[in-house]
């Protein structure tokens, strides 16, 4: 292929958006856009310390090679005419996509209309198209659009359903793209649109925000993650969405385990009251009432135990009217085991350490809940556990006698 055809024929996907040549050598900024090495050095060496597409400032100036985007250069090269027309016309529409939804003229009825064409394309699974959406920054232009800056007073049903649909485009693109965009929710302006539409949002909004915020302990998004979780109005948020119907308050409890994982949050999640939501999310899977949660009980458990390493977070449990007994109830759970074993695993780190724990739960029936699991079919772990709670509260009413 001559220069004169590589001119004329270049996708959009393959020009360098500074020198609007052909990508010799791909690399990604931390925005998610992609530019040819050269090019790039010489914006950053100018002491340009933003992105030359988004505007964004760099909060990381490294750049990494795009060698996915390399390896499709390399094949147009090569097959020349061969290369597979559809490939060419796949990239220019999703150029098209992204035009429209950038343009200023645009209205908000014809970006819906683009994004549901968006959500289409998502679904249909094709590497190359994949690659493309990575390539072509629908990241973090659709982060860009749902955050950005909104009046609280004015937040129309049309807004609302945009976000959602902009969002649930964003989940369908996280598995295969960079998580880095995710990062610019650390800006006041997109945090105070991500709170807003947490306490205004619908449950999909809702559910939604709460997947981004399980995506962000990965590596490139520990910080997101952890200024989330020291957020008492995102906490809380949380906490008040555990409480709602079934879906959205999965989602939440997915939401606190993901925050909860960093061990500098869970002080924050403490004080914010994510003890509190756990115990009413367990209640509802004692209760019956949603047998749909108790898919998610033990993982709720899990997420309690972690935030017991706090002292903080032992004395919301034993403080709570209901912990103690939510926690008895779950210890002889015929249907699920690992409840079993987590309920017995916090009694223990609870009665061992404070003797209103041990009295509640005795007086609320944890001797004959711990007899049923002996003799079950649970594993051997959780027996080891149950005999030595077992053991510890009976040396305690020993020692020292209660009035039950």
């Amino acid at each position: 292929m001559n220069e004169a055809q590589i001119e004329i024929t270049i996708p959009h996907l393959f020009r360098c958006p500074i020198s609007l040549d052909l990508l010799e050598d791909p690399v990604t900024l931390c925005t998610g856009q992609t530019y040819d090495r050269s090019s790039i050095e010489k914006w950053l060496a100018a002491g340009n310390l933003t992105c030359p597409v988004t505007m964004q400032k760099l909060h990381d100036p490294s750049i990494v090679p795009n060698h996915t985007l390399r390896h499709l250069i390399d094949q147009w090269l090569q097959l020349g005419h061969q290369f597979d027309p559809g490939n060419s016309a796949t990239i220019d529409y999703l150029a098209a996509l992204k035009h429209s939804l950038e343009s200023p003229e645009a209205t908000l009825e014809s970006k819906f209309q683009t994004l549901e064409k968006i959500r289409v394309l998502s679904d249909e699974y094709c590497s190359f198209k994949k690659s493309c959406f990575q390539q072509l920054g629908f990241l973090p232009l659709l982060l860009g659009l749902v955050f950005q800056r909104a009046d609280p007073h004015h937040l129309s049903k049309n807004h609302m359903e945009f976000a959602e649909l902009a969002l649930c485009c964003i989940l369908k693109l996280l598995p295969f793209v960079s998580l880095e965009p995710l990062n610019m929710i650390k800006e006041e302006s997109k945090l105070e649109t991500f709170l807003l539409l947490f306490e205004k949002g619908t449950s999909l909004v809702k559910i939604s925000l709460c997947h981004l915020i399980d995506s962000t302990p990965a590596s490139q998004t520990e910080e997101v993650c952890h200024m989330l979780g020291n957020c008492q109005k995102v906490v809380h948020e949380i906490v008040l969405a555990v409480s709602q119907n079934c879906e959205v308050s999965k989602a939440a409890i997915k939401a606190m385990t993901a925050l909860c994982s960093l061990q500098s949050n869970r002080e924050s999640l403490v004080r914010a009251g994510a003890i509190d939501g756990i115990i009413k999310y367990i209640s509802l899977s004692v209760s019956g009432s949603e047998t749909r949660q108790k898919n998610l009980a033990p993982l709720a458990m899990v997420t309690m135990k972690k935030l017991l390493v706090l002292e903080s977070g032992k004395e919301a449990v034993v403080n709570h009217p209901n912990g103690i007994e939510t926690l008895v109830k779950m210890v002889f759970r015929v249907s699920n085991q690992e409840c079993s074993d987590s309920a017995v695993g916090i009694l223990l780190i609870l009665c061992r350490d404070f003797g209103r724990a041990r009295e509640e739960a005795i007086g609320t029936g944890v001797l004959t809940q711990l007899l049923f699991l002996l003799q079950s079919q649970c594993g051997t772990k959780t027996k080891t556990k149950a005999r030595m709670l077992l053991k510890l509260l009976r040396s305690k009413w020993t020692e020292e006698p209660k009035q039950v």
